[in-house]
């Protein structure tokens, strides 16, 4: 996990590292984008081009990117996606592992050259997707309200988070989408409709809210349709709040937040966020948002 602390401050404006050239399907561009995937050791982003059907990378520098999943319409074959929300690399297969959340599966992909996919899991609603360190998968399904974790090669998984249908009870989840899973394998959820983060931890029955859980709102104690999560070696949580174009973050116990990244209303000026999706730090700190009606991924750069 990064190492940032309670003072730790980000420049209020972002770099663009990927698209912002406007929405399409040029390889300087790219078109709805959902998740994304930090690979601090090729200084590599790998990023869910949405309505692209493709997953892409940008290496530190450039000015395009490269399609390594997908690219070939939007469809149901091995080589193709279908508005695919997120992806992660599986280091120790060489290979991503990617939420074909238009085909209700998901995938895995060989890292180099793939042109082709296989399918781990089907039947699945599901944006988000996280692994932890002994490989195990956490999957959100937005129909069935609920996080299962999933080990390579089986054929059911295990609820580890909701699964007593829809609804705001400690015990419940409405509309999964990302999720973070941390070194005790504690899940968080961004439970978007009701607009808080929940914490499960290994084993539990029930939730803890973490952030948000006041009703939709702007205030500091409130979210609007949170979507993407992290969490830092504190337990500090950071928030992608969609509805309120902003991030924030949640020192842990707190009753409120405080704000991180935007907050200036929806725009595409470099201290603005238009229905932020996705976040991630990387080694040194700096932070990644998938800033998804603008069509680009910002970095915030540590101060």
């Amino acid at each position: 996990m990064t190492k940032i602390n309670a003072n730790t401050r980000w420049n209020q404006n972002g770099i663009t590292i990927a698209g912002g050239n406007g929405k399409g399907a040029g390889l300087n561009q790219l078109d709805t984008p959902w998740g994304l995937y930090i690979d601090d050791d090729d200084q590599i982003v790998y990023i869910a081009d949405t309505y692209n059907h493709r997953i892409v990378e940008w290496k530190c520098g450039a000015t395009s990117g490269q399609v390594v999943a997908g690219g070939n319409g939007s469809g149901n074959q091995n080589g193709q996606l279908s508005r695919p929300r997120d992806v992660i690399v599986d280091k120790e297969r060489s290979s991503l592992i990617i939420s074909d959340s238009g085909n209700y599966r998901v995938m895995r992909w060989p890292g180099r050259n793939g042109i082709g996919g296989q399918t781990l899991i089907s039947h699945v609603n599901c944006h988000g997707i996280a692994m932890d360190n002994d490989g195990y998968l956490y999957v959100p399904d937005c129909d069935e309200h609920d996080v299962k974790r999933w080990g390579i090669g089986v054929t059911s998984g295990i609820v580890v988070a909701g699964g007593n249908g829809a609804g705001n009870r400690l015990d419940q989840l409405n509309g999964p989408m990302h999720i973070f899973v941390d070194q005790e394998c504690s899940v968080y959820v961004a439970d978007q409709n009701n607009h808080r983060v929940m914490k499960w931890m290994k084993g539990a029955k029930e939730g803890i809210v973490v952030a948000g859980g006041q009703g939709e709102g702007n205030s500091l104690s409130q979210l609007s349709r949170p979507r993407g999560v992290t969490v830092d070696q504190l337990g500090t949580v950071y928030v992608a709040d969609n509805g309120n174009h902003r991030v924030m973050r949640w020192i842990k116990g707190a009753k409120q937040g405080s704000l991180v990244i935007g907050g200036n209303g929806e725009g595409e000026q470099p201290n603005q966020l238009f229905c932020p999706q996705d976040l991630s730090f990387d080694r040194q700190g700096n932070l990644y948002v998938v800033d998804l009606k603008n069509h680009r991924v910002q970095r915030f750069d540590i101060i």
